[in-house]
């Protein structure tokens, strides 16, 4: 649990202002029918966004043309993506039919998955490449912005625990020295750091409840110091730990937190909570709730990303 302690001395800084937000009514904008009329968007489970090195917004949905554009006032630009994820579904395992110390989740393929379903994150690096995550596919893309693919994490395919296998993988995520970290996930309670060029590097985790330990390790993000962030979302907290796995804290008693956002001020958001890298809260997005993935804008807007379909847009109150 993050815990601070007040020290007795003449001087007591000011905590930082409260920050306020207020959701934008409309965005994206209005797609156009062929008589020119506005049209509402038709995407699926929307489950990850992502900023791109231009300020575009990248959507990650579950339907054709996965990953769809749009610049930051929800100007639709260009769609793309298809054919990139399998067409599988994560679901749960009851907790009667999971053997001792078993993951609480399967996939299921063929015509009982759905299409495109294997689409679970998107991220973009510091250099503009677009990664993203196909869960069921067992596999972490590594794309140019054009789409073309230059590097795979994992074997496509393939479930499992080794250097050059993933099993469900849920998240991607990137260190100060261009270190790659990835949470995997529904079946494997660890998280995998690779080299900037792929190589295996180390893995930490086992399941349960304990430090260092995971019931689903979902959403993970790194800090400009290399502190690596990581939601274990069955154990509603948030994990801390040095580049190398060593526990260093843990947040506590969350709930709706699936997604992390470290800012370029060097705070994160957790679900709809912004909060100093020690945990401390800055500010809270209205409505309490979080999404299955969010981003932040180059200019501070906040944007969720909800399974129901739609992204939700958050900006600074105005007089801030």
């Amino acid at each position: 649990m993050c815990v601070s302690v007040l020290l007795a001395t003449a001087v007591v800084a000011a905590p930082a202002a409260a920050q306020t937000y207020e959701e934008v009514p409309v965005w994206p904008l209005p797609a156009t029918s062929a008589a020119g009329a506005p049209a509402p968007w038709n995407l699926g489970q929307i489950v990850a966004v992502a900023t791109g090195a231009d300020g575009s917004i990248h959507v990650l949905h579950r339907g054709a043309l996965p990953i769809v554009v749009f610049a930051p006032d929800g100007t639709f630009v260009r769609a793309w993506g298809e054919g990139l994820f399998t067409n599988a579904r994560v679901g749960g395992v009851p907790a009667d039919a999971r053997a001792p110390g078993a993951s609480g989740y399967t996939a299921t393929y063929g015509p009982a998955g759905c299409y495109a379903c294997g689409a679970h994150a998107i991220r973009v690096d510091p250099d503009g490449n677009v990664w993203v995550v196909d869960a069921p596919g067992h596999v972490v893309y590594k794309l140019s912005p054009e789409g073309e693919t230059l590097m795979q994490l994992g074997t496509k395919g393939v479930a499992g625990a080794g250097r050059d296998t993933l099993n469900l993988p849920t998240d991607v995520a990137f260190g100060p020295s261009g270190d790659i970290y990835v949470s995997d996930g529904y079946g494997n309670p660890r998280i995998v750091r690779f080299a900037r060029d792929g190589r295996f590097v180390m893995e930490w985790g086992s399941r349960g409840t304990g430090p260092g330990e995971f019931g689903l390790p979902h959403g993970i993000a790194v800090a400009g110091d290399g502190r690596v962030y990581a939601v274990d979302r069955d154990n509603r907290r948030v994990q801390v730990f040095d580049a190398d796995g060593t526990f260093l804290d843990e947040w506590t008693d969350l709930t709706g937190v699936q997604a992390l956002i470290v800012t370029r001020e060097q705070q994160i958001w957790a679900g709809a909570a912004l909060r100093d890298l020690d945990g401390t809260i800055r500010a809270e997005l209205p409505g309490g709730g979080g999404g299955h993935g969010m981003t932040v804008g180059h200019d501070g807007a906040v944007y969720i990303a909800q399974l129901s379909g739609r992204v939700q847009k958050f900006v600074r109150s105005a007089g801030e």
